[in-house]
């Protein structure tokens, strides 16, 4: 059975990278959210090996790090993985400190080292 991947607040055209990157190199699924009450709603009724948050969201362009507090704030949700989406240093050091686990900026979607960073929870 595929590994699912949470993908929180990518626009179409990102999601759709992502997930043929996913998809392509892992047997995994990678379902999509837009917001606070969508995610921690399919995080408390699905298993997901991985969730990755876009630094701000495509709908209204809030900060994806709240989802992330919410997620390891939260006792049944907060031993999920959780990457940043963002190609800003400052971003993936504030999510790091925030509990996520290192994440990777859309430029680098090609690249071997992000796939390095996701298969430790894909492969």
């Amino acid at each position: 059975m595929p590994k699912q991947v949470l993908d929180v607040g990518s626009c179409g055209y990102d999601h759709g990278s992502l997930r043929n990157l996913i998809e392509r190199n892992f047997d995994a699924k990678v379902l999509q959210s837009h917001g606070p009450k969508d995610t921690l709603r399919m995080l408390r009724e699905q298993t997901f090996a991985l969730v990755i948050i876009n630094r701000k969201l495509d709908r209204d362009h809030s900060d994806g790090m709240d989802i992330l507090l919410d997620i390891k704030s939260d006792e049944k949700l907060q031993d999920i993985p959780v990457m940043m989406l963002s190609n800003y240093e400052d971003a993936q050091a504030a999510a790091e400190e925030a509990g996520a686990v290192p994440g990777f900026g859309k430029r680098d979607l090609g690249k071997e080292t992000t796939l390095n960073k996701l298969t430790p929870y894909l492969g």
